[in-house]
């Protein structure tokens, strides 16, 4: 339920509604994470719950049951299998992936028809965050500063200088009542250099960019019909349709014709370039589950002389060795005099790498899409 510790009946926290996008197969994570079942879907930190549950149950002491799921039609059957309170009103069905835009901007259009007041936040169903406490103080400064008419982004403090994020430089504090940490949003940045990564770290006026908004839908929606025309057209359209008898009709024929684009591109960006962003540093920690080498840093309490496994009855032998094994057979597995390496083994293919070179498990995907042996993506 909803905490009522920090709710009153004029509060913004009463206005807000949270949104899981669940989208993305994980490529740096086959052969575990498939279009079928996608990293969402798995249990990647041994806790016990998927990564969707856990973003469910770190959300529901904000949103109580106002959540919003957007996933693929193809997900629907596991999706309410994990989520079984989710009414079908609040899943929202992609046929087709389209981007954060279109997903993102859909839950926006659907949530404003219900009522313009609200204020939503999104947040992805594949990362993993703790503890919760933090996250949730965070998320409540995130909807103060929404209030005060701002599209907020959750940025995390930087632990090191990735050149795997995309960063976002802060400005000034923003003097936000219950929201002492809101800065204003200067840039976001793409990418960066290693080098360039450093400067951000040490000037401490960056954050990384990890996806997370907080906004008033209406605008929201404002900047979406601004910069994106084309696209905020057809979302109305299926919104306005979305709680009546013509939602499958219209969703079908609306939805293939929308453009692709992100989220920061679509509204992001071009909101902060009209002073219409903010910031609020998040403390707590958070990954994003990109590859391998993140599942055996999430997994570390579970090492087996220096080998993180996964997988529940997973067989593995280990001497003078180190790495990650992820095991969904019974096959045993026996690594030997090997350091940091990755073994993935699932009934129908094999992963074997280093962490070193986990994120160019992506490569083996596309080149087996081109060869056409999509039988096993």
């Amino acid at each position: 339920m909803r905490d009522d510790n920090v709710t009153n009946q004029n509060s913004p926290l009463d206005r807000f509604i949270a949104v899981i996008p669940a989208g993305g197969v994980g490529t740096r994570l086959w052969p575990l994470s498939r279009a079928a079942a996608p990293k969402f879907l798995h249990d990647l930190t041994g806790s016990g719950s998927t990564l969707l549950r856990a973003t469910y149950d770190r959300l529901e002491p904000l949103a109580g049951k106002q959540v919003l799921v957007v996933t693929g039609t193809a997900h629907r059957t596991a999706v309410c299998s994990q989520l079984p309170e989710l009414q079908d009103s609040d899943l929202v069905l992609e046929s087709e992936p389209k981007d954060s835009g279109a997903a993102i901007g859909l839950a926006a259009a659907i949530l404003h028809q219900r009522d313009p007041d609200t204020i939503m936040g999104s947040f992805a169903a594949d990362h993993v965050i703790s503890p919760d406490d933090l996250f949730q103080d965070t998320v409540r400064e995130a909807i103060h500063t929404a209030a005060a008419g701002k599209i907020v982004t959750i940025g995390i403090k930087p632990t090191h200088p990735s050149t795997g994020f995309g960063y976002i430089r802060s400005g000034r504090n923003l003097a936000v009542p219950l929201a002492p940490n809101a800065q204003a949003v200067v840039e976001f940045v793409e990418k960066p250099s290693e080098e360039v990564a450093q400067e951000y770290v040490d000037s401490g006026d960056y954050v990384w960019n990890a996806g997370m908004f907080v906004a008033p839908v209406a605008l929201m929606l404002k900047h979406l019909e601004a910069n994106q025309p084309e696209l905020f057209k057809g979302l109305l359209e299926i919104a306005r349709a979305w709680d009546g008898p013509e939602r499958d009709e219209v969703t079908a024929r609306v939805w293939p014709t929308l453009p692709k684009i992100a989220i920061d591109y679509a509204v992001a960006e071009p909101a902060a370039a009209a002073g219409d962003v903010a910031v609020v540093p998040g403390l707590f920690r958070w990954d994003d589950v990109g590859d391998f080498a993140s599942v055996g840093r999430l997994n570390s309490a579970k090492e087996v002389r220096d080998v993180t496994v996964l997988g529940e009855g997973a067989r593995v032998f280990t001497e003078n060795a180190s790495g990650v094994v992820v095991s969904d057979t019974k096959r045993v597995i026996a690594l030997i005099g090997i350091k940091d390496v990755v073994i993935v083994d699932t009934p129908d293919a094999l992963l074997v790498t280093t962490k070193a070179h986990s994120q160019r498990v992506k490569a083996a995907v596309d080149a087996l899409k081109a060869s056409g042996d999509t039988d096993v993506l």
